[in-house]
């Protein structure tokens, strides 16, 4: 039986959903969408080709406006470090003291960064791009051997650290959806709701469903506000990080005799189902994310596994595109509305799965195991746009450079 975490202390103070600040240069974003994906990067002129930090309008060396994010060497030197006992801030006054340092990177500029724990002054380091809790990008230093990062509270403050925390998966029959239970039992999540649609049917594997320490069913129909709704009265106020999974794969081009009912039942579960579990989910965890201490952290992060055809259609599946492009467009809209209160929205793009639904799809396809990987991954990294399987990611490659070319491929039934 899973142990009861204890309840929060009535009589301490509530912290409020603080965030650090958050104003940059639109140039800024740049390094953003870096960080998002989990790259190390940092502003380089096109001109002189030398580095610089933070994200400058003009390169300081030449002074040509040329500056892109480039990728860039991560070995850095600790100078030296100082604990912020008292910060001006709100946000980092709340969780004083705020280990900072100054380190002078190997790629050329000197910058201010956070701090891990472990180094001493002259220590090497390793610099790595975070985005932190207000979405913005940020330098954090660790050891170079990497070092253990769970024992820093200012790498868990960026990151969405399943251990301790209590997580909904919301469909028990997607394939990644047992392997995704042992990934984040052995993370140490302290207890996993799995949702199960249509309870009725018989579920394979249930047995080792039964076996993951703290995983109990709960019964939860995205195509059913009441199912929803039902759900979120029950444990809603209970769940940290939420996990949707729900998917209606179903082959057919526009003039299939089924084409209109598949598109239908697709959105109804892919688009609509993530409407209806923003609606009511969302509010709750956006305003939970400066909850709980280290005993029983608070909420943290949405994750919402999507096909990489939301970006790019395959004629053969068109309502199935439609349904993952409407629920990608959702997701930006629920990233602004958890970002007020620090929960960050992780976004999976994968290729077609192991799933019986995808037969005829070409190899690599994307095993239940590496997409859960993939997820736990990116939770421990606090990304935000993550990318499952070989096919996704060349996919996507493709699309950033022709996009035009990636079109008339997927028209003729090309990956």
């Amino acid at each position: 039986m899973t142990p009861r975490r204890p309840r929060k202390n009535p009589l301490r103070r509530t912290r409020q959903p603080l965030l650090p600040p958050a104003a940059c240069s639109r140039k800024a974003h740049l390094l953003t969408a870096a960080a998002a994906e989990g790259r190390f990067a940092l502003p380089r002129c096109g001109a002189c080709g030398a580095y610089a930090w933070p994200m400058p309008e003009a390169c300081p060396n030449c002074l040509s406006i040329d500056i892109t994010a480039a990728d860039a060497p991560s070995g850095a030197v600790l100078m030296s470090e100082t604990r912020a006992e008292v910060p001006a801030d709100p946000y980092f006054r709340e969780r004083a003291p705020w280990r900072v340092g100054l380190v002078q990177m190997d790629a050329g500029p000197m910058a201010l960064v956070h701090l891990h724990p472990a180094p001493v002054p002259r220590d090497r380091l390793r610099l790595t791009l975070m985005l932190d809790r207000a979405g913005q990008a940020v330098l954090y230093a660790g050891p170079e051997n990497g070092g253990d990062m769970t024992i820093d509270r200012q790498w868990q403050e960026m990151v969405a650290d399943p251990r301790g925390r209590r997580v909904l998966i919301t469909d028990a029959r997607h394939v990644a959806a047992l392997p995704l239970a042992h990934k984040l039992a052995a993370a140490g999540a302290a207890e996993i709701f799995m949702g199960l649609p249509e309870d009725w049917k018989p579920l394979e594997n249930r047995a080792e469903f039964a076996a993951v320490p703290g995983l109990r069913f709960v019964a939860l129909d995205l195509s059913s506000d009441r199912s929803v709704e039902d759900l979120a009265r029950a444990i809603g106020g209970k769940v940290e990080i939420l996990i949707n999974t729900a998917d209606h794969p179903r082959p057919g081009g526009l003039s299939a005799p089924a084409a209109a009912t598949h598109a239908r039942m697709a959105m109804e579960v892919v688009a609509f189902g993530l409407m209806r579990l923003a609606r009511v989910f969302g509010p709750v965890l956006a305003g939970r994310g400066a909850d709980g201490d280290e005993n029983a952290p608070g909420a943290v992060a949405w994750v919402n596994v999507l096909s990489v055809f939301a970006r790019a259609t395959a004629p053969e599946m068109a309502g199935y595109c439609a349904a993952h492009a409407a629920a990608l467009s959702v997701s930006h809209s629920l990233r602004a509305q958890l970002a007020g209160g620090g929960v960050r929205l992780m976004t999976v793009l994968t290729a077609p799965t192991e799933d019986a639904w995808f037969q005829l799809a070409p190899q690599p396809k994307v095993t239940g195991k590496a997409l859960a990987g993939a997820v736990v991954d990116g939770l421990m990294r606090g990304l935000e746009e993550v990318v499952a399987g070989d096919v996704a990611r060349d996919l996507l490659a493709r699309l950033a450079d022709n996009p035009k070319a990636v079109e008339r491929d997927l028209s003729q039934g090309k990956l």
